[in-house]
């Protein structure tokens, strides 16, 4: 069976939501990406019923996560439009060029989007609001031998993408210190940026440049790296109006610099550009140390096995949580094994009823606001542990539905049931997509599916006319199944260890 596009949205309009999130607000929002011809835009100069928005997906400014739309421009944007009473509707360009053709020729109202500040597209548009500054930094491994002056370069391998404003920087730099640098210019059209960022993260290359607030939001999924040292010159950018819409880059500046507004913006850039974002990666060391406690469980009191165990995840009476009850309640309406639940909450939360994540997913078993208002529960439902629980179960059986007619195998179904929790359901169905159309077995999460969504990063397939939810950072999700699967081996083997004493 294959899914027709009506039967992806429907199911995913129960993941996502009408107003803007993390925005205290009434006003509606819509997102639209396959647009064929927009209608052109009647210019006046008071602010219109819907603001016609233009972005371009990325890991910064606009995506799509859990099924809520996010991003700091995103959320900045759908600031300006409550405070002035508007409901807002988003096109996604493709390209550039694409959202600067959208501004020119008044088919959007403005493009929130940070568009560099150039004589280039002075020409085109008037930038407007609070500028972004950027600087290409280098980036290396965090270790003791931390390269701190640009001077230290010469004799590195340093390697950058051809024909890339790195490359070309990296030249010019190589100049200005007297030669020395060693350039490795990759030619293979599917690299981009983040790739040779985790490369260096991960040990296989030693040293890359990138943006800052491309290096930032990595650094923020991945501590390896150091990108403290700067080897470009600042790029100021800013979103953009066209020129015949000076009233409302005008209204805009002045919004921009109310202290109000400056106070909130840099709460909203701290969450994406600095806050930790990467799930807990402590399997291995939980495993051992589980291992050894059930070898042990008759020598020592059940005090000493509380503490011991406290150090990896909340442990009462024996239990692999404080909420095992509620996992196992709530297993049957999720059709899954309790310890499975189990695994999922200490993934997600590391079974803390408070946690709360940078993108606003709350409770112990994350869920975002408007998912939970879906299934007809608030906000502060979700500090509520039986509640949480009963949402996540809800959310798993549903989604293990939905995939029930196109994976045959239970095992397979799960990996993508639980891809879905952590990413949402429609990256998963495009990256279903783009393996069948580039011969990938779509029914097999391992080698197959998982690799799609490795390609999600990459504009060229997340613009891909199979694909309708954009931008997905698929590492994230490849490495959460892969907890959720050893910390569920985990809990099953210890209480089927502890089930023997």
């Amino acid at each position: 069976m294959k899914f027709s596009q009506s039967h992806i949205i429907l199911f995913f309009l129960v993941f996502t939501f009408l107003a803007c999130n993390n925005v205290k607000t009434s006003e509606q929002s819509t997102v639209e990406t396959k647009t064929e011809a927009l209608p052109t835009i009647t210019i006046n100069h008071e602010f219109p019923d819907t603001l016609i928005v233009g972005t371009i997906y990325s890991p910064a400014s606009f995506f799509i996560l859990k099924g809520d739309t996010l991003g700091y421009d995103y959320e900045r944007i759908c600031a300006f439009a409550h405070e002035n009473h508007m409901n807002i509707k988003f096109h996604v360009a493709t390209s550039m060029k694409e959202l600067i053709s959208y501004v020119e020729n008044n088919k959007v109202h403005i493009a929130a989007y940070e568009i560099p500040i150039t004589a280039e597209y002075k020409q085109h548009v008037i930038h407007c609001g609070a500028p972004n500054e950027t600087y290409q930094v280098l980036v290396q491994p965090a270790s003791p031998d931390t390269v701190n002056n640009v001077t230290q370069l010469i004799g590195k391998d340093i390697y950058v993408i051809h024909g890339s404003s790195y490359e070309a920087r990296l030249k010019n730099l190589d100049s200005e210190i007297g030669g020395g640098i060693k350039i490795h210019a990759i030619e293979n059209d599917s690299l981009i940026s983040e790739d040779l960022i985790d490369m260096v993260a991960s040990g296989r290359l030693p040293f890359t440049i990138a943006d800052s607030d491309i290096a930032q939001i990595t650094k923020t999924y991945d501590d390896r790296i150091n990108i403290s040292l700067k080897v470009g010159f600042p790029q100021r950018s800013s979103w953009a109006v066209g020129n015949e819409w000076k009233w409302l880059a005008d209204t805009i500046n002045n919004w921009s610099k109310n202290d109000e507004t400056v106070a909130q913006a840099r709460v909203i850039k701290q969450r994406y550009f600095s806050m930790n974002k990467h799930h807990l990666d402590s399997m291995k060391a939980m495993s051992d140390s589980l291992n050894n406690i059930v070898e042990r469980h008759n020598q020592e009191t059940v005090t000493e096995q509380q503490e011991d165990l406290k150090k990896i995840y909340s442990r009462k009476d024996g239990d692999i949580s404080a909420y095992d009850q509620l996992f196992k309640k709530y297993a049957p309406t999720a059709g899954v094994e309790w310890t499975l639940l189990a695994a999922v909450a200490y993934v997600e939360s590391n079974f803390n009823p408070q946690a709360k994540s940078w993108a606003n997913a709350q409770g112990l078993m994350q869920i975002m606001p408007s998912t939970a208002r879906s299934y007809g529960f608030t906000e502060e439902d979700l500090k509520d542990p039986e509640k949480s629980v009963y949402v996540a179960s809800l959310i798993i059986s549903k989604t293990n539905k939905f995939l029930q007619s196109y994976i045959p195998n239970n095992a397979e179904r799960m990996r993508f049931t639980l891809g879905s929790y952590n990413a949402g359901v429609g990256h998963i169905t495009d990256a279903i997509k783009l393996a069948q159309k580039y011969n990938k077995n779509p029914k097999v999460w391992y080698s197959n599916v998982e690799e799609a969504l490795l390609w999600m990063t990459h504009p060229e397939f997340y613009n891909d006319p199979v694909c309708s939810y954009g931008y997905c950072r698929g590492t994230e999700t490849i490495n959460y199944v892969r907890q959720i699967e050893n910390a569920y081996r985990v809990f099953r083997d210890y209480e089927a260890k502890k089930g023997k004493k």
